[in-house]
């Protein structure tokens, strides 16, 4: 196999502070999120899923250790379970071996958030984790865990502080409540290294629902634009940022009530899309059933799960975020920026949106809606201007030879019959 990732060089921020390399090799983050991998599957099941993520172009899997409080509201030397840690351990392993970086939350924020676990505990906790898992070169941190930083802010700070002591080679960032970003409270924090915002599972109109997870009038909340979440960052931080959580496929739109539809692999692909050609770091994936590591008949499960996680990790959507991260790792994506400026009449709003991102040589946007739309290419007068389309659902780029230099050149996206709407126009010269 290739050179795993952290064999060019340690993770770290890019020189312009808004994307991530392994040594001097540009690392684009493509995660998945399977959050309780080690509280659900045996080390041979956790094995099969490793491996095919890895294959599906995966780099990152973003899982939490403490699914539960049971042990840590205790003395962390005296975990209650070493058979569980030590299966923690070989789980890791096995990532390691595939060349996956295991972006780790401790445990979730809700345990700091209610008092279950105080600072003391949390730290003696770190203290822990460092004493068994120090020195593996796969290791991403995320403090928080759903959960608004605001809710145990110095709590948080510490945990952070503690773990940049414990891994000083590894980088950290913090997992927010649904629609806000870690940078509504963390922003300039030295500990933290990049953001993460959660866009969340609701669609423009699911504003207010009565639920558990509402959001309080003094937060952001762009509904389905995550990609405002990027702009936010920006304006907030000079520090990457990434959609940690948006809507998962064959998830309920907006969680709460199961007579709604389920988000489909168009729209997680759009989520994906419009983040990174805004200035995302990269991109996380999420499916339903493996969120929960649903098994038919063997459990209950959440948000009208019905599909087996062995039988998910086929789905169509996780199959697709590796033609995104291929496009953006054979470009020169670190040096790029979006420019909405290119738009002939401006940018469009919601779905109608095009998004345009840049760098030296190349052009692309991504089209979900599948409408024609011009370009001002007056500035390359004088280069050769290739271009071509590209299906976000199969990965295929289709020549449509030279394009012309002016200030407005029309282009008309091909007639899909399956699989969505939308068009990738990839532009080179």
């Amino acid at each position: 196999m290739d050179k795993r990732p952290w064999e060019y060089g340690a993770l770290r921020v890019s020189e312009n502070g808004r994307y991530l390399k392994c040594g001097e090799r540009p690392f684009f983050w493509l995660a998945d999120t399977a959050w309780p991998l080690f509280h659900r599957l045996s080390v041979e099941d956790a094995g099969l899923y490793l491996k095919n993520r890895s294959e599906k172009g995966f780099n990152v899997i973003q899982a939490v250790l403490a699914f539960r409080a049971d042990g840590v509201d205790q003395d962390a030397r005296e975990l209650s379970d070493p058979a569980y840690w030590e299966k923690c351990g070989r789980i890791m392993d096995r990532a390691e071996e595939l060349g996956l970086y295991m972006a780790l939350l401790p445990c979730w924020g809700s345990y700091i958030r209610d008092g279950v676990i105080d600072r003391e505990k949390a730290l003696r906790y770190m203290d822990f984790l460092g004493d068994r898992f120090a020195g593996r070169p796969n290791l991403i941190w995320i403090m928080g865990g759903d959960v608004r930083g605001s809710e145990a802010p110095e709590v948080f700070r510490a945990m952070g502080r503690r773990t940049r002591e414990l891994f000083p080679g590894c980088l950290i960032g913090y997992h927010p409540f649904g629609r806000t970003s870690s940078s509504l409270w963390f922003a300039g924090e030295d500990w933290l290294d990049f953001h993460m915002f959660q866009s969340g599972h609701r669609r423009y109109d699911q504003v207010r629902m009565s639920a558990w997870d509402d959001t309080v009038k003094a937060e952001v909340s762009y509904g389905e634009d995550n990609w405002r979440y990027v702009d936010h960052d920006r304006e907030a931080d000079t520090k990457p940022t990434v959609d940690g959580e948006p809507s998962y496929e064959q998830i309920v739109q907006g969680l709460h009530d199961p007579t709604q539809p389920l988000w489909q692999a168009p729209e997680v692909r759009r989520y994906a899309w419009w983040s990174v050609l805004e200035g995302a770091m990269g991109h996380t994936y999420g499916h339903n059933s493996i969120i929960q590591f649903y098994e038919t008949g063997r459990q209950d499960g959440s948000y009208r799960v019905k599909h087996d996680w062995r039988e998910a990790i086929h789905h169509e959507a996780g199959g697709q975020m590796r033609f995104l991260k291929d496009l953006m790792e054979s470009v020169d994506f670190i040096n790029g920026r979006p420019n909405d400026g290119r738009l002939v009449g401006g940018q469009r709003e919601r779905h109608d949106r095009i998004s345009v991102f840049e760098g030296p040589g190349y052009i692309i946007c991504y089209d979900y809606k599948g409408a024609d739309f011009a370009l001002d290419l007056s500035d390359l007068a004088g280069k050769t201007v290739e271009a071509r389309w590209m299906d976000p659902a199969t990965g295929i780029l289709s020549y449509m030879g030279d394009v012309p230099t002016t200030v407005s050149v029309h282009f008309i996206t091909p007639e899909k019959h399956t699989g969505g709407f939308d068009w990738v126009l990839v532009i080179r010269f």
